[in-house]
Order: structure tokens, then sequence, then C-alpha cells
């Protein structure tokens, strides 16, 4: 009986010996997973307040583990500074994936140096602008919105809102730029193939000497002609964000369609122009300001004839990246795991509630070897 007590003891303290070590591993591993970094490289506030902010509110959400790095104010003069903040996250060992946020080129390098020192750091940008092939063959992730597809978006929203004619308001260094017009010329040919009479409508260049209020004050003047002459089912769009200041007041007043500004988000234009006492604390609360947006276009008599984008992408794309690094490092994922129009797509539902349509940029490329780690989006929209 003694033997069999002894035996039974002993079990005893095998099972609870086996318990404890489980629990150890477990807490060890929780403490492993806990232990690892994310940087978050964004412009200053100054410079760009959403991605800025955008930054912030990773280290608030996940502390400890995001570290924020700020690029200098004069970005262009102090590149070598900016390549080497971004370069020395990676002497961190516990570094596990660096998301670089900047619409400006030349960080390239940087992320080349930060895959030198530690291939195992996922590299992720939202976005910054160098080369697409360069970067999609140095760069793991890169997340961009879809500029040049909005050309197309645009007008087709435009049309489904009531739109007879849509009306582009630009003026020539801006025109002079790659991407403006080829988003011009995507929407003259979207207005086309619907049936939309497209006109064009050159404003006095804010960027060569005429200043800001000249142009606003020819909008002001004009737009008003430009609706006499077409009617209310106008959708009017600026390639220039001070444009909408004017664009959506006078929508207001006259009830034309705006689909869409130029930077979609709810923070363009709208709070100013409609007088939203936005507090502190719900600066970054997005659904509270499109419902006062909703109730403002409401009591304009504006339902259903303005609409954008829920959320700025400059912090959507930011916040995005860092998630997905974040859900890759915790479920050992690699880009390939990630990188579908599906999965990004269902990551934009699952973790913002917004949809989004990711598309590959390097989808039709015949080029050998092409690494297709480039996706840019379009947002699903909100309709005031």
């Amino acid at each position: 009986m003694k033997m069999k007590r002894m035996i039974s003891f002993i079990i005893i303290c095998i099972m609870m010996l086996s318990v404890a070590g489980c629990s150890n591993s477990e807490q060890s591993s929780a403490e492993a997973t806990d232990s690892y970094k994310i940087g978050i490289v964004t412009p200053s506030l100054s410079s760009s307040e959403d991605e800025f902010r955008a930054g912030e509110n990773m280290v608030a959400k996940y502390p400890g583990i995001v570290e924020h790095v700020v690029l200098p104010e004069d970005f262009n003069v102090e590149i070598e500074t900016a390549i080497s903040q971004i370069t020395s996250l990676a002497d961190d060992p516990s570094m596990k994936a660096i998301v670089v946020v900047s619409g400006q080129s030349g960080l390239l390098p940087a992320l080349q140096k930060v895959k030198e020192k530690n291939s195992e750091i996922i590299t992720l940008t939202a976005p910054i602008w160098d080369d697409p092939d360069m970067m999609s063959e140095y760069i793991d992730i890169n997340l961009d919105t879809d500029w040049a597809r909005r050309g197309q978006t645009i007008v087709e929203k435009s049309a489904e809102m009531g739109a007879k004619t849509f009306i582009h308001y630009s003026f020539p260094t801006h025109l002079a730029k790659e991407s403006i017009s080829k988003r011009k010329e995507m929407m003259k040919e979207t207005c086309d193939k619907l049936g939309l009479e497209f006109v064009e409508v050159v404003t006095p260049d804010p960027q060569a000497g005429d200043g800001v209020a000249a142009m606003q004050q020819f909008l002001r003047e004009d737009i008003p002609r430009q609706i006499e002459k077409y009617g209310l089912d106008t959708n009017i769009f600026g390639s220039n964000c001070p444009m909408y200041d004017v664009i959506i007041d006078e929508a207001l007043k006259l009830k034309f369609i705006v689909a869409e500004q130029c930077c979609p988000t709810p923070t363009q234009a709208f709070p100013t122009v409609m007088n939203l006492e936005i507090s502190e604390e719900d600066a970054g609360n997005f659904e509270k300001i499109n419902e006062m947006i909703t109730q403002k276009a409401a009591e304009a008599g504006m339902t259903g004839r303005l609409s954008g984008w829920p959320i700025p992408a400059t912090i959507f794309l930011p916040e995005f990246a860092v998630e997905l690094s974040k859900k890759m490092i915790d479920n050992s994922l690699t880009p390939e795991d990630v990188l579908s129009t599906e999965y990004l797509n269902g990551f934009a539902t699952e973790i913002f509630g917004v949809g989004a349509d990711f598309q590959d940029y390097f989808k039709d490329s015949t080029k050998d070897g092409q690494k297709h780690n480039y996706y840019m989006m379009i947002m699903d929209s909100i309709f005031y």
C-alpha cells in the first residue's frame, strides 16, 4: 500500500511539473511575441498632418511595439538624414517590420540598406514615390492610392449620381504633371464611353504667380455661369485642394454634384465650408465627422449629391500597413501569404470596416521575374 501511495505521489509531481513547464513555455512564447517592434516613418506634423497622426495613432494603439520616427522638415535638403533615420531602425534586433510613409521620392536606398543589415525585417511603403520597378525589387510590400484609375471611377460615380456633364478645373502647372494629365485623359475617355459631356476649364495658375486667391475668385465667378449653361446635373471636379473651399460652398448654394474631391477625404473643405464644430478629441473620429457632413448635406437639400471617401487615404494606408505587418508577425505570415487582391480587400474590411479595392500594379506585366508586390487601392465611397 505504501508503495502504491509513493508511485501515485511521484505521478502527481510529474504531472504538476509538466503543467508548470507548459505554462512557462506558453508564457515565454507570449513574452517573445510581445517583445518585437514595428517602425513607422512619417513626415512631420507640419509637412503632412494626416500621415503624422497615423503614426501617433499606431503608437497609442500598440505602445511598446510601434516606434514612430519623424522625417526632417526640409526633406529635400536633409535626405541623407532621412535615410540614416530609417536605416538605424534595423540596428534594433527586436525590429521586425518597418513602414515608410512619404509622398516623395528618394527613400528607396534606405530600405535597401535595411535589407542589407537584416534581411528578415519586413519592409512596407504606404506610400513612397520612387520607381515602381525598383521598389518591387527591393521592398517586400508597396501600397498606394490608385490615382490614375480614379480618372475612371470618379466619372462612373458621377454618372451614377445623375451627372450628364463633367467639368474639370485645373491650371497649366498642374496639367504639366503626368499623373494629373493622365487622370484627366482617363476622365475624358470615360465620359465619352458613358455619354457624359466633358468640359475642361483652365483657371489662373496659383503656382505661377497668380496665387490661390485669384484661382478661387475665378471659380466663384465661373461656376455659376457653367451651372446656368449645363444645368444642375453637372459634376464639378478640381485638380487642386484649395479649389474645394469654393466648389463645395457653391454646390451647397447651387445644388450641383460633387462626386469626389481631388483628395477624397471628409476633412477636405467640408468642415470649413459647413462650419462643423469638431472637438480636438473627435478630430480623428471619421464616423462622427461623416455623420455631421451627412446632416449638413440634408439641411442644404443636397442628400446624395455629395460624396467622397470615409477615411483619408493618408491615414488609412499607413495604419493599414502597420496592422498588416503586425498580423504577419503574429501569425508567421510571409509577403506571399498576404499579397493578393482578395486578402488585402478582406483585411481592409476586417480592420477598418471600410471596403477597398486593391489591384496589382504589375498584373499586366510581361517582365521576366516581375515581383507582384505593388498594390494600389480605390476606397469604397460614402454618399452624404
